[in-house]
């Protein structure tokens, strides 16, 4: 006879409640960084020495533009993602876990925005 509740072991959530979800979106999204990461690098190895104008052209058009946003989206997620487990985990101060468990999401986000934002203007031409 265990210590557990029968409604915790009917539902077969942890103590945050949240674990499982969080342990998928980390592996769906290490998965997908695969395949957009091998397509971004070998876009990068075939720009190498061209002009800045076949650069451009190449990154602006539809398929590459879509790529390199779903791979900004799923790295920028995967991190934050990340980080966030490495915090909860390490840092045992409350105030201060709060504190770098926001300013992860702040910056991951942010500077995700601000890179797919590049991608945008590069692919609507501007």
């Amino acid at each position: 006879m265990g210590m557990r509740a029968p409604l915790k072991k009917v539902r077969g959530l942890g103590s945050a409640k949240e674990g499982t979800t969080h342990w998928w979106h980390q592996k769906v999204t290490a998965v997908a960084l695969i395949p957009l990461f091998i397509i971004a690098l070998a876009y990068a190895i075939s720009l190498t020495g061209s002009s800045y104008d076949r650069v451009v052209y190449v990154l602006s058009l539809p398929f590459s533009s879509l790529v390199m946003l779903l791979l900004i989206g799923a790295m920028f997620y995967h991190m934050k993602l990340g980080l966030q487990v490495v915090i909860e985990d390490y840092v045992h101060t409350e105030r201060t876990k709060i504190a770098l468990l926001l300013l992860n999401s702040f910056i991951c986000t942010v500077i995700g925005l601000a890179a797919a934002l590049a991608v945008l203007k590069l692919a609507l031409g501007g």
